[in-house]
Protein backbone atom coordinates (compact mmCIF):
# COMPACT_ATOMS: atom_id res chain seq x y z
CA UNK A 1 0.00 0.00 0.00
CA UNK A 2 1.56 3.38 -1.00
CA UNK A 3 2.41 5.85 1.75
CA UNK A 4 -0.51 8.19 2.35
CA UNK A 5 0.15 11.93 2.43
CA UNK A 6 -2.15 13.38 5.08
CA UNK A 7 -3.81 16.72 4.40
CA UNK A 8 -6.04 18.77 6.68
CA UNK A 9 -9.80 18.31 6.48
CA UNK A 10 -12.60 20.43 7.93
CA UNK A 11 -14.94 19.23 10.65
CA UNK A 12 -15.17 15.86 12.37
CA UNK A 13 -13.26 14.10 9.56
CA UNK A 14 -9.99 15.75 10.58
CA UNK A 15 -9.94 14.01 13.97
CA UNK A 16 -9.43 10.52 12.52
CA UNK A 17 -6.86 8.63 10.45
CA UNK A 18 -9.06 5.66 9.57
CA UNK A 19 -12.75 5.38 8.67
CA UNK A 20 -14.89 2.23 8.67
CA UNK A 21 -18.17 2.59 6.77
CA UNK A 22 -21.12 0.24 6.64
CA UNK A 23 -22.52 -0.11 3.09
CA UNK A 24 -26.31 -0.68 2.99
CA UNK A 25 -27.98 2.49 4.23
CA UNK A 26 -24.69 4.41 4.53
CA UNK A 27 -23.11 4.44 1.06
CA UNK A 28 -26.11 3.24 -0.95
CA UNK A 29 -29.61 1.81 -0.77
CA UNK A 30 -29.91 -0.99 -3.30
CA UNK A 31 -28.49 0.46 -6.53
CA UNK A 32 -29.07 4.09 -5.46
CA UNK A 33 -26.06 6.00 -4.16
CA UNK A 34 -26.86 8.04 -1.05
CA UNK A 35 -26.32 11.82 -0.97
CA UNK A 36 -22.66 12.94 -1.09
CA UNK A 37 -21.36 9.42 -0.38
CA UNK A 38 -19.13 9.23 -3.47
CA UNK A 39 -17.64 12.69 -2.95
CA UNK A 40 -17.01 12.13 0.76
CA UNK A 41 -15.36 8.72 0.32
CA UNK A 42 -13.10 9.96 -2.47
CA UNK A 43 -12.19 13.16 -0.57
CA UNK A 44 -11.18 11.13 2.50
CA UNK A 45 -8.93 8.88 0.45
CA UNK A 46 -7.44 11.80 -1.50
CA UNK A 47 -6.65 13.44 1.87
CA UNK A 48 -4.61 10.40 2.89
CA UNK A 49 -7.14 8.77 5.19
CA UNK A 50 -7.52 4.99 5.33
CA UNK A 51 -11.02 3.82 4.38
CA UNK A 52 -12.57 0.41 5.01
CA UNK A 53 -16.05 -0.93 4.40
CA UNK A 54 -17.72 -3.26 6.91
CA UNK A 55 -20.93 -5.05 5.94
CA UNK A 56 -23.07 -7.79 7.42
CA UNK A 57 -24.60 -8.41 3.98
CA UNK A 58 -23.17 -11.77 2.86
CA UNK A 59 -24.70 -11.68 -0.61
CA UNK A 60 -21.55 -10.69 -2.54
CA UNK A 61 -17.79 -11.31 -2.51
CA UNK A 62 -15.28 -8.63 -1.57
CA UNK A 63 -14.37 -8.36 -5.25
CA UNK A 64 -18.02 -7.82 -6.20
CA UNK A 65 -18.45 -5.11 -3.57
CA UNK A 66 -15.35 -3.33 -4.86
CA UNK A 67 -16.72 -3.51 -8.42
CA UNK A 68 -20.09 -2.11 -7.26
CA UNK A 69 -18.47 0.89 -5.57
CA UNK A 70 -16.15 1.53 -8.52
CA UNK A 71 -19.19 1.54 -10.82
CA UNK A 72 -20.71 4.19 -8.52
CA UNK A 73 -17.55 6.30 -8.78
CA UNK A 74 -15.72 5.36 -5.57
CA UNK A 75 -12.04 4.35 -5.71
CA UNK A 76 -12.23 0.96 -3.94
CA UNK A 77 -10.17 -2.25 -3.79
CA UNK A 78 -11.28 -5.71 -2.51
CA UNK A 79 -8.91 -5.62 0.49
CA UNK A 80 -10.80 -2.58 1.85
CA UNK A 81 -13.93 -4.71 2.39
CA UNK A 82 -14.69 -6.64 5.57
CA UNK A 83 -17.79 -8.74 5.00
CA UNK A 84 -19.67 -11.22 7.18
CA UNK A 85 -19.17 -13.84 4.42
CA UNK A 86 -15.38 -13.37 4.45
CA UNK A 87 -15.30 -13.33 8.28
CA UNK A 88 -17.39 -16.51 8.39
CA UNK A 89 -14.96 -18.25 6.03
CA UNK A 90 -12.04 -17.17 8.27
CA UNK A 91 -13.81 -18.47 11.38
CA UNK A 92 -14.62 -21.83 9.77
CA UNK A 93 -11.00 -22.28 8.62
CA UNK A 94 -10.05 -22.29 12.31
CA UNK A 95 -13.07 -24.30 13.49
CA UNK A 96 -13.31 -27.11 10.88
CA UNK A 97 -11.07 -29.49 9.01
CA UNK A 98 -9.73 -28.35 5.62
CA UNK A 99 -12.15 -29.17 2.80
CA UNK A 100 -15.07 -29.79 5.18
CA UNK A 101 -18.52 -30.02 3.62
CA UNK A 102 -20.96 -27.15 4.19
CA UNK A 103 -24.67 -26.76 3.49
CA UNK A 104 -25.27 -23.09 2.68
CA UNK A 105 -28.50 -21.16 2.94
CA UNK A 106 -27.22 -18.13 1.10
CA UNK A 107 -26.36 -16.50 -2.19
CA UNK A 108 -23.53 -17.07 -4.70
CA UNK A 109 -21.25 -14.49 -3.06
CA UNK A 110 -21.25 -16.35 0.26
CA UNK A 111 -20.71 -19.70 -1.44
CA UNK A 112 -17.79 -18.27 -3.45
CA UNK A 113 -16.08 -16.91 -0.31
CA UNK A 114 -16.44 -20.33 1.37
CA UNK A 115 -15.12 -22.19 -1.70
CA UNK A 116 -12.16 -19.80 -1.88
CA UNK A 117 -11.43 -20.71 1.75
CA UNK A 118 -11.21 -24.38 0.73
CA UNK A 119 -14.63 -25.71 1.71
CA UNK A 120 -16.91 -27.99 -0.31
CA UNK A 121 -20.48 -26.73 -0.76
CA UNK A 122 -23.11 -29.49 -0.84
CA UNK A 123 -26.66 -29.11 -2.12
CA UNK A 124 -28.03 -32.11 -0.18
CA UNK A 125 -27.54 -33.05 3.46
CA UNK A 126 -28.18 -36.77 2.93
CA UNK A 127 -26.72 -39.34 3.16
CA UNK A 128 -23.64 -37.53 4.54
CA UNK A 129 -24.34 -34.84 7.14
CA UNK A 130 -22.23 -31.70 6.46
CA UNK A 131 -19.90 -30.29 9.10
CA UNK A 132 -21.92 -27.06 9.30
CA UNK A 133 -24.98 -25.24 8.03
CA UNK A 134 -24.02 -21.68 7.10
CA UNK A 135 -26.86 -19.14 6.83
CA UNK A 136 -26.83 -15.71 5.19
CA UNK A 137 -29.18 -13.57 3.15
CA UNK A 138 -30.98 -15.83 0.67
CA UNK A 139 -33.57 -14.23 -1.59
CA UNK A 140 -34.49 -17.69 -2.93
CA UNK A 141 -35.09 -19.17 0.54
CA UNK A 142 -37.61 -22.02 0.47
CA UNK A 143 -39.34 -24.56 2.69
CA UNK A 144 -37.20 -27.28 1.10
CA UNK A 145 -33.98 -25.48 2.10
CA UNK A 146 -35.37 -24.91 5.59
CA UNK A 147 -36.15 -28.62 5.95
CA UNK A 148 -32.64 -29.62 4.79
CA UNK A 149 -30.98 -27.15 7.17
CA UNK A 150 -33.17 -28.41 10.02
CA UNK A 151 -32.30 -32.06 9.33
CA UNK A 152 -28.56 -31.36 9.17
CA UNK A 153 -28.47 -29.35 12.40
CA UNK A 154 -30.60 -31.85 14.29
CA UNK A 155 -28.20 -34.54 13.03
CA UNK A 156 -25.18 -32.76 14.50
CA UNK A 157 -24.07 -30.11 11.97
CA UNK A 158 -22.91 -26.81 13.44
CA UNK A 159 -25.31 -23.87 13.01
CA UNK A 160 -23.41 -20.79 11.78
CA UNK A 161 -25.02 -17.45 10.87
CA UNK A 162 -23.15 -14.80 8.90
CA UNK A 163 -25.35 -12.23 10.67
CA UNK A 164 -28.77 -11.83 12.26
CA UNK A 165 -29.91 -8.51 10.73
CA UNK A 166 -33.71 -8.59 10.63
CA UNK A 167 -33.86 -6.12 7.73
CA UNK A 168 -31.74 -4.23 5.24
CA UNK A 169 -32.56 -0.97 3.46
CA UNK A 170 -33.41 -1.14 -0.26
CA UNK A 171 -34.08 1.90 -2.45
CA UNK A 172 -37.38 2.97 -0.91
CA UNK A 173 -38.25 0.36 1.73
CA UNK A 174 -36.87 -2.16 4.21
CA UNK A 175 -36.57 -5.77 3.07
CA UNK A 176 -36.12 -8.95 5.15
CA UNK A 177 -32.49 -9.59 6.06
CA UNK A 178 -30.52 -12.73 6.84
CA UNK A 179 -31.96 -12.69 10.34
CA UNK A 180 -35.32 -13.77 8.93
CA UNK A 181 -33.79 -16.97 7.51
CA UNK A 182 -31.72 -17.51 10.66
CA UNK A 183 -34.84 -17.14 12.84
CA UNK A 184 -36.77 -19.68 10.75
CA UNK A 185 -33.99 -22.27 11.12
CA UNK A 186 -33.56 -21.50 14.83
CA UNK A 187 -37.30 -22.01 15.33
CA UNK A 188 -37.29 -25.28 13.36
CA UNK A 189 -34.31 -26.69 15.27
CA UNK A 190 -34.71 -25.15 18.72
CA UNK A 191 -31.03 -24.18 18.52
CA UNK A 192 -29.24 -20.82 18.51
CA UNK A 193 -26.57 -20.16 15.88
CA UNK A 194 -23.03 -18.89 16.27
CA UNK A 195 -23.30 -15.37 14.77
CA UNK A 196 -20.11 -14.12 13.07
CA UNK A 197 -21.07 -10.64 11.83
CA UNK A 198 -21.67 -7.36 13.65
CA UNK A 199 -21.97 -6.80 16.59
CA UNK A 200 -19.57 -9.73 17.20
CA UNK A 201 -16.14 -8.04 17.64
CA UNK A 202 -14.57 -11.04 15.89
CA UNK A 203 -15.40 -9.51 12.50
CA UNK A 204 -12.86 -6.67 13.02
CA UNK A 205 -10.25 -8.52 15.07
CA UNK A 206 -8.05 -9.60 12.11
CA UNK A 207 -7.66 -5.95 11.05
CA UNK A 208 -7.06 -4.73 14.61
CA UNK A 209 -4.50 -7.48 15.30
CA UNK A 210 -2.59 -6.58 12.13
CA UNK A 211 -2.57 -2.89 13.12
CA UNK A 212 -4.60 -1.87 10.09
CA UNK A 213 -7.31 -0.48 12.36
CA UNK A 214 -6.27 1.33 15.55
CA UNK A 215 -9.50 1.83 17.54
CA UNK A 216 -8.63 5.21 19.10
CA UNK A 217 -7.71 6.70 15.68
CA UNK A 218 -10.72 5.26 13.83
CA UNK A 219 -14.29 6.44 13.25
CA UNK A 220 -16.92 3.79 12.52
CA UNK A 221 -19.96 5.08 10.60
CA UNK A 222 -23.13 2.98 10.40
CA UNK A 223 -26.92 3.16 10.17
CA UNK A 224 -27.92 0.49 12.73
CA UNK A 225 -27.75 0.92 16.48
CA UNK A 226 -27.87 -2.81 17.32
CA UNK A 227 -25.02 -3.83 15.00
CA UNK A 228 -22.78 -0.93 13.86
CA UNK A 229 -22.92 1.25 16.96
CA UNK A 230 -23.02 -1.70 19.39
CA UNK A 231 -19.89 -3.15 17.73
CA UNK A 232 -18.03 0.16 17.87
CA UNK A 233 -18.83 0.59 21.56
CA UNK A 234 -17.72 -2.98 22.36
CA UNK A 235 -14.34 -2.26 20.74
CA UNK A 236 -14.10 1.31 22.11
CA UNK A 237 -14.07 2.74 18.59
CA UNK A 238 -15.56 6.26 18.23
CA UNK A 239 -18.75 6.03 16.17
CA UNK A 240 -21.30 8.04 14.23
CA UNK A 241 -24.82 7.06 13.22
CA UNK A 242 -25.98 8.28 9.81
CA UNK A 243 -29.73 8.70 9.32
CA UNK A 244 -29.86 7.54 5.67
CA UNK A 245 -30.55 3.89 6.53
CA UNK A 246 -32.43 1.97 9.22
CA UNK A 247 -32.21 3.90 12.51
CA UNK A 248 -34.09 7.14 13.23
CA UNK A 249 -33.32 10.07 15.51
CA UNK A 250 -36.19 8.99 17.80
CA UNK A 251 -34.59 5.55 18.20
CA UNK A 252 -31.32 7.20 19.24
CA UNK A 253 -33.18 9.09 21.97
CA UNK A 254 -34.43 5.83 23.50
CA UNK A 255 -31.40 3.61 22.79
CA UNK A 256 -29.61 1.77 25.62
CA UNK A 257 -26.18 3.11 26.59
CA UNK A 258 -24.29 0.39 24.70
CA UNK A 259 -26.01 1.44 21.46
CA UNK A 260 -25.48 5.20 21.73
CA UNK A 261 -23.34 6.87 19.04
CA UNK A 262 -21.08 9.84 19.81
CA UNK A 263 -22.36 11.70 16.75
CA UNK A 264 -25.51 11.63 14.60
CA UNK A 265 -25.15 12.63 10.92
CA UNK A 266 -27.94 13.51 8.50
CA UNK A 267 -25.74 12.22 5.66
CA UNK A 268 -22.03 11.63 5.12
CA UNK A 269 -21.31 15.27 4.22
CA UNK A 270 -21.82 16.10 7.93
CA UNK A 271 -18.36 14.58 8.48
CA UNK A 272 -16.98 17.77 6.93
CA UNK A 273 -19.27 20.27 8.66
CA UNK A 274 -21.76 22.82 7.36
CA UNK A 275 -19.42 24.78 5.09
CA UNK A 276 -18.47 21.71 3.08
CA UNK A 277 -22.09 20.54 2.95
CA UNK A 278 -22.86 23.82 1.19
CA UNK A 279 -19.99 23.27 -1.27
CA UNK A 280 -21.04 19.67 -1.97
CA UNK A 281 -24.66 20.66 -2.51
CA UNK A 282 -23.58 23.15 -5.18
CA UNK A 283 -20.83 21.06 -6.74
CA UNK A 284 -23.04 19.57 -9.46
Amino acid sequence: MPERVRTELPGLANRFETFVFDLDGVVYRGQRVLPHAVEVLNLLQEAGRQVFFLTNNSGATRQQYAEKLRAMGVDAQPEQFITSAWATALYLQRALNPGAKLFVVGEPGLKQELRTAGFEIVERVEPEIPAAVVVGIDRAFSYARLAQAQYAILSGARFIATNADATYPAEDRLLPGAGAMVAAIATATGQKPRIIGKPNPQILQPYIERGLIQPERTLLVGDRLDTDIALANLLHIPCALVLTGVATRDEVASAPMEQLPQWVLNDLSDLFGDAVRHLLLHAH
